[in-house]
């Protein structure tokens, strides 16, 4: 939709219930993480967060939803196309140069064009005395890695989840791998880490609680791991994974 112009908007949500958008060109659409950035002509964002269950479709102009109408929170349309965002908790309206005070908190995306490996590498590493499956989904250390490619992060890399990340002998490798896995998925709405893009084949521990272990039998094990004041399930094998002993590790 970059370089079109609207031709209507439609805001379903109190605070921009009267917004209207048509006229304005669409400059570009960024993405930080689960964040995205929609910036138009006339200095002006439009700032969408996914959180668990937001999303972006794009449609042919007259193509049916996939999602059900009452769950649009808003439209977006030019003569060709509709963007329409689902359950978006989110949605800023802001001017383009204050950006910042929304995303530029986040670490280098690591599907954006700024990436930068060296500068995430020393992001994950100052986060010492906190677990590796705590830092790898810090969205300050590195944005784009979420809960299933955190659990087989860590199994790919041979790292119980509750490892701290200063017993992590190669955070750099742990960085390129996430990099690697995320671009290997951009253009797919699904996560393959195995390589065998079918279902029940597509994860080696996500989801596989009390399955065995892809390599070495083992039943995968599931258990909650805080992360920012809230519990977040975990996979991993424990013998691909062993664990350090460390206090709070199941």
């Amino acid at each position: 939709m970059a370089g079109q112009e609207l031709v209507r908007t439609t805001f379903r949500v109190p605070r921009y219930a009267t917004t209207d958008l048509s006229g304005r060109t669409v400059i570009d659409i960024v993405s930080r993480g689960k964040h995205l950035l929609w910036r138009f002509s006339g200095d002006l964002t439009l700032h969408s967060h996914f959180r668990m269950d937001g999303s972006w479709h794009l449609y042919r102009a007259g193509q049916r939803w996939r999602s059900p109408a009452f769950e649009a929170r808003v439209v977006l349309e030019t003569e060709s196309w509709q963007a329409v965002g689902f359950r978006l908790p989110v949605l800023d309206l802001i001017d383009t140069g204050r950006e910042d005070e929304l995303v530029g908190h986040l670490g280098p995306d690591l599907l954006g064009d700024d990436w930068d490996p060296h500068e995430a590498t020393e992001r994950l590493e100052s986060r010492a005395g906190m677990s590796v499956g705590e830092a790898l989904l810090d969205q300050t250390v590195m944005a784009g890695v979420g809960n299933v490619y955190r659990c087989e992060l860590c199994f790919l890399s041979g790292l119980n989840p509750w490892t701290a990340v200063d017993e992590v002998a190669d955070p750099r490798s742990v960085v390129d791998l996430a990099k690697r896995l995320l671009e290997v998925n951009r253009h797919s709405a699904r996560h393959v880490t195995t390589g065998v893009d079918l279902p029940g084949r597509r994860h080696y521990v996500y989801g596989r609680r009390d399955q065995p272990c892809r390599r070495c039998g083992t039943p995968v094990r599931k258990a909650d791991q805080a992360s920012y004041g809230s519990e977040r399930i975990v996979y991993w094998c424990p013998t691909c994974q062993p664990s350090q002993e460390r206090k709070g590790t199941p």
